[in-house]
């Protein structure tokens, strides 16, 4: 991987785009990198990063879900995405027997239920919405509750998807989640995975807000420059309703950002070193300044590393991601790629709502992102030596995780594939005939064929 590296950074730098350098994830060497980074930050993450996380997952979805979601649009009242808004006034009361909103569609409650019956097991572990009928029970017979059903309102060619508020459910109801167990009734009760995907892709159908009709659409066109100013004050309105989620998620996401930018003694030994490689390398070229570094740090680290499982937190924990959570997480995401950049963005009152929302803070994180890297370059050097024990010892911890002969048989079909230039390069190469790697790869490849040919 160093090799590769180095023959990476002296094609930027040769081309005078040395800033290009990591941001992209389209040689095999950053795809080296990101996984080598991930493997050696697994225990960091596990003991210092991966409980803020976690955390701030659970208060953006308890905000993002404690009022009205829009189960067609992706939509919800309290997030941080302005394009995820919802901006409609919807009516919704909240249900005590399920701390569900009344608003909300079946299948919605019947995810939230789910999320509190088995509030204690992981996501893989609980039963699917799928697998499941909601039924609601005000006498000794009980009603099956479905989005779709004879009783579903019409307006004009639109049907609206049932809510709790449609069957007159009220508090202190007894709702009950039923199992599905046989096909006649997961056809009639409209509960299959296949209706609810074809339900909610359906065109002609609405939650809480009614899509626009494209004879409204026409209307709205004549008075574009009055609905535009009416547009900007609406979006600023509901500004404060974003200022209010951050305001509740702030100490959430602070602590996040603390753990991952901290310094001294709690930094992975493998950060070090490849912060010390990327120094030594950078005094070698005469084009490479200071920024330069720094870009090549937050594209090897923050970005490549940090801002991917931010936005996927499902790649840590055992979770469910829905759409209107992904949507909140992206913004902070994006607030910490801008804490990463040296680029100073001027705000205005046409600027994206994310940058105002955290302009407050942005100054505050960028310093601790400077910090971050001049803590490190301070700390005592990792030695080779130091850093291949490290290295055998996460490799012990994962021996039995990863399969290395799966590995190695993946590694051997690239290579087939291109075996005739690997050849002819490693011929080139005079360190590689020096350690007679060609002749070592024919001689497996040979053995590998013969293998195949006995089989």
């Amino acid at each position: 991987m160093r090799t590769l590296l180095l023959e990476l950074m002296d094609e930027h730098v040769q081309n005078k785009n040395p800033k290009l350098m990591l941001r992209r994830s389209e040689t095999v060497v950053e795809r080296m990198l990101c996984n080598w980074m991930s493997i050696c930050l697994y225990q960091f993450l596990r003991d210092t990063a991966g409980e803020p996380l976690y955390k701030l997952f659970k208060a953006l979805k308890h905000q993002v879900e404690k009022g009205p979601v829009d189960a067609k649009m992706k939509k919800a009242k309290y997030t941080l995405n302005d394009t995820g808004l919802l901006g409609d006034d919807v009516e919704y009361s909240v249900l005590v027997s399920t701390h569900s909103a009344l608003s909300k569609c079946c299948l919605k409650v019947k995810e939230k239920i789910i999320d509190q019956v088995y509030r204690n097991l992981p996501y893989s572990q609980r039963p699917k919405v799928e697998s499941v009928a909601l039924e609601w029970r005000p006498g000794s017979t009980g009603q099956i509750l479905s989005d779709l059903d004879l009783t579903s309102q019409k307006e004009g060619r639109w049907k609206k998807l049932n809510t709790l508020a449609h069957y007159n459910v009220r508090d202190n109801a007894t709702l009950v989640l039923s199992r599905v167990l046989h096909t006649q009734s997961f056809h009639q009760h409209q509960d299959s995975y296949e209706e609810k995907n074809a339900l909610l892709e359906d065109d002609n159908t609405f939650h809480l807000v009614r899509p626009t009709d494209d004879i409204d659409e026409v209307k709205s066109k004549r008075g574009s420059m009055k609905d535009k100013a009416m547009t900007k004050a609406i979006t600023e309105i509901y500004l404060t309703r974003l200022l209010s989620v951050k305001g509740t998620l702030q100490q959430f996401v602070d602590d996040f950002f603390r753990s991952v930018l901290c310094s001294g003694s709690v930094v992975p030994p493998a950060v070090k070193y490849f912060f010390d490689f990327l120094d030594e390398q950078a005094l070698r070229h005469d084009n490479v300044d200071e920024e330069t570094l720094h870009i090549w740090k937050t594209n090897s680290l923050p970005l490549r590393y940090w801002v991917n499982i931010l936005r996927n937190p499902h790649f840590i924990f055992d979770v469910h991601v829905t759409e209107v959570v992904d949507a909140s997480l992206h913004v902070i995401s994006q607030t910490f790629m801008d804490a990463c950049t040296k680029t100073e963005h001027k705000l205005s009152r046409e600027s994206p709502s994310n940058k105002l929302l955290y302009a407050k803070e942005i100054s505050t994180y960028k310093k601790m992102v400077d910090d971050y890297y001049k803590g490190i370059r301070q700390m005592v050097p990792v030695s080779d030596q130091d850093m291949n024990t490290h290295l055998a010892e996460v490799s012990r911890q994962h021996t039995e995780k990863l399969n290395t002969q799966v590995a190695l048989h993946q590694l051997y079909q690239y290579a087939s594939k291109y075996y005739d230039v690997i050849i002819q390069s490693l011929d080139d190469d005079p360190a590689a005939q020096n350690k007679q790697l060609t002749l070592r790869l024919q001689q497996i490849a040979a053995a590998l064929e013969n293998k195949v040919t006995d089989l």
